[in-house]
């Protein structure tokens, strides 16, 4: 499983990326592979004068075909991955609430491919990566070992690997459960929330976790307040709002599955005649308010990533423009607006100047009171541009110019 098969050797002028401190070596930087090299194995990454940079798993199925494992050691073996477990494992629990949390979130905590998210007693997987999916039977049972010790016992494991980037890697997608088999429904609690997670068939592994902090920052502005919750999938923003004393949540979805478990939640804190869920087109049913005069405290926007490729940028621009313009018409005079964009590709700055614009197309003045990004447990890895995904803005809609 951990031996080094072979060698990568970089054309002169290239590997830009890793000498940055990034992990990713792709296939036009590549000048030399030895032979008998296996997609999936470890390999020696050297520059083109034959230093030693590093050891990673090559897949040359990929486009990134080096994911970088260690930048020094020479030794990649068990407790190798120990370490690197240990190593994310403790800084959660000092940086996050680690009751339900992502424990192993791929390059960033220098084990590339692979994420790893706590509920409860479960653990959910979804490995990405050919060479990672063959560590992930070690980085599992080092993952357990180490929650063993902080006596957070885990009852079982089941893997979403069915994202369709894994196709890129020449992979099949897959899921299922890793040992014995338990209920997927799997009840956890956060920020004085209740919620059930279906770590089985929700989206991505089950629940956003990074949004855990955003949504408490959330709280204090929805006392006593009128509050939209848009793209509220299983009403995690919504029931913050309500667990903070708002008089009334409405929260829109257009899965009428995310809607109903938003329900299904709304009872399990006793919020059901507070938080309501419409299955909705958030992009129909926003002018439809406007137009029958309706108008609200706060107004979320979690909308989910409108490209995942830098080919798609300009349309995702649009459609952040269109729905922020949408959202803003329904603040009140001296409201809150929260907003975010989730896509890697849609930077802090293009993203500001989009919203800025929006908030110009419709006449309303901004004033900024936080900008904040994702939950520390999704730790942004600076040179590893990847790791940032999120921005949230929270303003005051101060005055119409």
């Amino acid at each position: 499983m951990f031996t080094i098969t072979g060698y990568v050797k970089l054309k002169k002028g290239e590997g830009r990326t890793i000498k940055s401190g990034g992990a990713w070596v792709y296939d036009n930087e590549i000048d030399e592979i030895s032979e008998g090299v296996g997609d999936g194995k470890l390999v020696e990454v050297h520059d083109f004068d034959d230093f030693f940079m590093g050891i990673g798993f090559i897949n040359r199925k990929s486009k990134i075909t080096v994911r970088m494992l260690s930048r020094f050691e020479r030794n990649v073996d068990e407790a190798f991955i120990e370490k690197r477990v240990n190593a994310a494992i403790d800084y959660r629990t000092k940086t996050v609430d680690m009751s339900s949390c992502r424990l192993i979130f791929g390059e960033a905590d220098f084990l590339p491919g692979i994420v790893i998210d706590k509920f409860s007693d479960v653990l959910v997987v979804e490995s990405l990566a050919l060479g990672i999916d063959n560590l992930k039977p070690v980085i599992i049972e080092k993952v357990k070992e180490a929650l063993k010790k902080l006596d957070m016992p885990i009852r079982g494991v089941y893997e979403r690997s069915d994202a369709k980037v894994r196709e890129l890697e020449g992979m099949k997608r897959t899921k299922g459960f890793i040992g014995e088999e338990f209920d997927t429904k799997v009840l956890i609690e956060e920020n004085g929330v209740k919620y059930y997670v279906d770590v089985k068939d929700g989206q991505k592994t089950g629940f956003f976790l990074d949004q855990k902090y955003n949504r408490l920052a959330m709280q204090k502005f929805c006392k006593d307040a009128r509050v939209l919750d848009c793209f509220t999938h299983t009403g995690s923003f919504a029931l913050n709002a309500g667990i903070a004393g708002a008089k009334e949540v409405i929260g829109v979805d257009a899965s009428e599955l995310g809607c109903n478990q938003a329900r299904e939640n709304a009872k399990l804190n006793g919020l059901e005649n507070t938080v309501t869920f419409k299955c909705a087109d958030v992009f129909e049913l926003l002018p439809e308010l406007v137009e029958e005069g309706e108008s609200f405290d706060v107004v979320i926007l979690d909308p989910p990533a409108f490209t995942k490729s830098r080919s798609t940028i300009k349309k995702a621009i649009k459609g952040y423009r269109e729905i922020n313009m949408k959202g803003l018409k329904l603040v009140k005079d001296g409201g809150y607006f929260a907003t975010c964009s989730c896509s890697h590709f849609m930077d802090p700055d293009t993203f500001t100047k989009t919203i800025h614009e929006a908030a110009r197309s419709v006449h309303k003045r901004l004033r900024q009171i936080e900008y904040r990004t994702q939950s520390p447990d999704h730790p942004i890895l600076w040179s590893a541009d990847e790791s940032l995904y999120l921005k949230f803005y929270i303003f005051q809609v101060v005055e119409e110019l």
